[in-house]
């Protein structure tokens, strides 16, 4: 099966559209470049130059000093089949929880009195993971409050919380959620099909992605993201059409389809022979299925990117209803304009810098290191001032 990519191999295809068209080159010529030079199919092609497009009519109105904040909270149920990312059981790590909340908001504090020493701007606030709403609605509600004390976010444009695990979804925290400021939460199934929810390590049922949905709306959640994939083990094209078509008709405000990626420190990769992984042709039907539906039910890819060790190759699509696209997936994706992370696995980004240059600083993984090496974690943060203010 050929490569739809052709010999792009980045995880940022939409940056190439992106950077072509804003260095003055016209949509036909990027076209022709892309499919003759890259080989990429014009399928994906077309794609590639939409999404830039978009992004582009979104990100006129910001400049280089508007910038993010990420809070990486890393503590989830259960760790799922095909998980890499920082997060720890919830039961097995309950005595760091209150740790963790006390010296994230060391780190907050710290973060803050560095940026009020620039001009700069934070426009998006997002709390990802694992999945924060592990956490009580008492801890969330205090990591909010200080986020909001110690940063100026008058010209704050959204406020994303992934809640993505139903099981850790309840009245209280959606209600402390919504009182704190939070517009815009995610609520991923990954799929919709209970004998794939318990392959794959989910500790939920379809009702509860439902019963979960419901409350939120109900608590006044109007921005609200479905996530689901491509390509997990055993399911069928039938049973992922069923996964798109179910989410699609609850209507959430935007919904991100990713390619299953075997990821090193995965359950998945560490046991890739107990499991029997879709068919490559199976996953292009999924994504060209759910690409017509989402099309058809006026969602439009806004963002995309790719991951090594993608089954067939493919990608991951952000797509959203038009006006409901996530500012921060954007800029995180495109690498315009600076990120500043706090807690486990947070990877600050800076990209005001001459000649383009991006510079990472990084904080630990684990959350028993977090903890310990607090002092250590904010203090890496001390050169940030010096870049923001080249």
């Amino acid at each position: 099966m050929k490569n739809p990519w052709g010999d792009v191999t980045g995880i940022r295809p939409v940056k190439i559209a992106r950077t072509a068209l804003g260095s003055g080159s016209t949509q036909e010529e990027f076209i022709s470049k892309f499919m003759n030079e890259f080989k990429v199919s014009g399928e994906k092609t077309m794609l590639t130059l939409n999404i830039a497009v978009r992004e582009m009519g979104i990100l006129k109105n910001y400049n280089k000093n508007d910038i993010c904040l990420y809070i990486g909270v890393p503590f989830c149920k259960t760790r799922c089949l095909y998980c890499s990312f920082v997060t720890n059981s919830a039961a097995k790590n309950n005595k760091y929880m209150r740790s963790f909340v006390k010296n994230l908001l060391k780190e907050i504090e710290y973060t803050s009195e560095l940026l009020k020493k620039t001009n700069y701007n934070i426009v998006a606030l997002y709390f990802g993971g694992g999945t924060p709403t592990t956490l009580s609605a008492m801890d969330l509600e205090e990591i909010i409050n200080k986020c909001f004390e110690c940063f100026s976010l008058k010209l704050i444009k959204e406020f994303t919380v992934e809640a993505g695990r139903p099981d850790t979804i309840d009245r209280e925290k959606l209600e402390t959620l919504k009182r704190c400021g939070v517009t815009r939460i995610s609520i991923n199934p990954q799929t919709m099909n209970d004998n794939i929810l318990k392959i794959i390590g989910r500790s939920h049922t379809v009702q509860d992605i439902y019963e979960s949905f419901e409350l939120a709306r109900s608590c006044g959640f109007n921005n609200i993201n479905m996530d689901i994939i491509a390509g997990l083990p055993t399911e069928t094209l039938d049973e992922f059409k069923n996964s798109v078509n179910l989410v699609c008709a609850l209507e959430p405000e935007s919904i991100t389809v990713h390619t299953m990626s075997i990821k090193r420190g995965s359950v998945l990769h560490e046991k890739l022979g107990d499991y029997a992984l879709t068919d490559k042709k199976i996953v292009s039907d999924m994504v060209e299925y759910s690409i017509n539906k989402l099309l058809e039910s006026e969602y439009f890819p806004y963002y995309l990117y790719r991951q090594k060790n993608m089954v067939g190759d493919f990608e991951n699509i952000g797509y959203a209803k038009n006006g409901m696209e996530c500012l921060y997936n954007i800029m995180i994706m495109e690498e315009t304009n600076s990120i500043i992370s706090m807690g486990c696995g947070g990877v600050s980004k800076i990209v005001n810098l001459p000649n383009d240059r991006i510079e990472r600083v990084f904080n630990v993984k684990e959350v028993k290191d977090y903890v310990e090496r607090i002092d250590e974690m904010i203090h890496r943060k001390d050169i940030i001032l010096d870049w923001l203010n080249l």
